[in-house]
């Protein structure tokens, strides 16, 4: 019997038994979403189906939305298929999406990392016959070393900053790993934010989770009396006339590229803090043989070259092409 779950289509991944698609990238009518980064979840779906964690910043980015929530392990049956949402890890509200049709399971990752990092909801793994997984990292250098360990490295910059003066400017993205930021942070100082962070700092607040006080840099803002502050910002600020209201600034970027020094360079920032959303490559490996999946679709990142590990570790692999990200690059993928 040919397995009936999921199509590739031009416009996303598609499950014919129910009649919806998976983080699609051109407009349908029914659309499930595994989190709210903008190349996952994006604008002109007739209807939105995403847990009730991610559903307000997707409001929030996406505006007036016709959009329901699920809860994490609920069972929904949308036309002849059972679709459940499960935790990620990636960010607050990430989830992979289950479908069963006819008994086969299948699994769409989303975006994902294995790895507890106290903030968002745990990784869960789900056990599956195919597994769509991303490998955005999906190469032996992209190890990571213990949060624990980052998090003293991000904070003793931070205090030689204040010790020499200058002013500590953090990149990272504003959805996720911003937050994820301020949850390691030991204030030393006042902690400001851009506009794109702090709007989704107080979503976030609202919806329970735990922050730092932060204070929103508005044009009225005095900065200069703001001693020994940390700035946390979207990369894109950084070198923007935003930020040069900042004296003495020292630059950094939280990140998985970060692991490569090349990046590093033309990133043109002062420090590189490796950090990231994503599964390693150990990772990678633990989530897949978690599943038990025996068919593997490897998509948004080291495709090629992943998928060619997968084939040699004995599963049935396969390249799938995507709109998610720039090769894992882009901003929303860091």
């Amino acid at each position: 019997m040919t397995d009936p779950v999921l199509t590739f289509t031009d416009r996303g991944i598609y499950c014919p038994a129910g009649d919806f698609y998976i983080d699609p990238w051109r407009p349908v009518d029914r659309a499930l979403i595994t989190h709210g980064h903008a190349d996952h979840a994006r604008p002109g779906h007739g209807r939105y189906l995403a847990t009730h964690a991610a559903l307000p910043v997707m409001r929030h980015r996406l505006g007036d939305i016709t959009a329901e929530g699920i809860a994490y392990g609920e069972t929904r049956q949308i036309g002849g298929a059972n679709v459940s949402f499960h935790p990620a890890g990636h960010l607050p509200g990430s989830a992979q999406i289950r479908i069963e049709v006819d008994g086969y399971v299948w699994v769409a990752s989303g975006d994902y990392k294995t790895t507890d990092d106290g903030f968002c909801e745990p990784y869960e793994p789900v056990r599956c016959h195919s597994f769509i997984t991303e490998c955005t990292f999906g190469l032996p250098v992209f190890t990571w070393e213990p949060q624990a360990k980052v998090a003293e490295e991000i904070n003793a910059w931070w205090q030689t900053c204040v010790a020499e003066g200058k002013t500590a400017l953090l990149g990272a993205y504003s959805l996720g790993k911003a937050q994820r930021l301020l949850s390691l942070l030991d204030p030393i100082g006042p902690i400001l934010t851009h506009g794109a962070v702090e709007a989704t700092n107080e979503i976030l607040r609202t919806q329970g989770y735990a922050l730092p006080e932060t204070i929103h840099v508005t044009p009225d803002l005095d900065v200069k009396a703001q001693k020994g502050a940390l700035v946390l910002a979207p990369p894109s600020a950084l070198g923007s006339q935003w930020a040069r209201r900042f004296r003495n600034p020292s630059t950094s970027f939280a990140s998985g590229w970060m692991r490569i020094r090349g990046i590093r360079r033309r990133r043109g920032m002062d420090r590189g803090f490796v950090l990231s959303d994503h599964a390693d490559w150990p990772g990678l490996q633990e989530a897949i043989k978690a599943t038990g999946a025996e068919t593997v679709y490897a998509t948004h990142g080291y495709t090629e070259i992943f998928s060619k590990w997968l084939k040699e570790e004995g599963y049935d692999a396969h390249v799938l092409q995507t709109e998610f990200g720039d090769d894992g690059q882009s901003e929303e993928a860091v």
